[in-house]
């Protein structure tokens, strides 16, 4: 792979964010997956406020986006201790689909943790799309349970409501 770095985005990114959400939409809809409704245009401006989405940038082009934080409660109620890191709205661009570069992120996360002395990355994505929990899978993500998410203003707009499976990866 050519030169990659992963780095925050910033308030000048928001424009090709938006795109890359239009166009993960579109492929969703297109592969008969669940599909997000909508993006929460607020919830992303607040992630590159705080410095809590990134993106991995190969040879000066973003390849994909993604957003952490280090507590997720609405969503894993009790087993959120404060102890992980929770991974959200990870978005590749389609010019670089079939990288595998989720890798590439859960490789920075797991240096992210240990460095902060968490001992877990957590997820959620839909319950009822085999393909992509299988995915989640083979990088060793194990399932921890089902759960339909409220409609709570806490959570972005396109998390309510969802049924949605959680899912770990225990750091050593």
């Amino acid at each position: 792979m050519k030169h990659l770095e992963i780095v925050n985005t910033k308030i000048t990114d928001l424009d090709f964010i938006y795109f890359l959400f239009e166009e993960a939409i579109e492929y969703q809809k297109s592969n008969n997956y669940p599909v997000w409704k909508g993006y929460d245009k607020d919830a992303l401006m607040n992630d590159i406020k705080n410095q809590l989405q990134f993106k991995i940038v190969i040879d000066n082009q973003i390849a994909c986006i993604f957003s952490i934080c280090y507590s997720d409660r609405i969503i894993w109620r009790e087993r959120d201790e404060e102890d992980a890191v929770y991974l959200h709205r990870v978005v590749v661009n389609p010019k670089f689909k079939g990288r595998k570069l989720f890798g590439e992120i859960l490789n920075w996360v797991q240096r992210l943790a240990h460095k902060k002395g968490l001992c877990s990355i957590r997820m959620d994505t839909w319950a009822d799309n085999p393909v992509i929990i299988k995915y989640y899978q083979g990088f060793d993500f194990e399932i921890v349970d089902y759960y339909t998410t409220p409609n709570s203003q806490e959570l972005p707009i396109p998390q309510r409501n969802n049924y949605v499976v959680l899912l770990q990866y225990k750091l050593d």
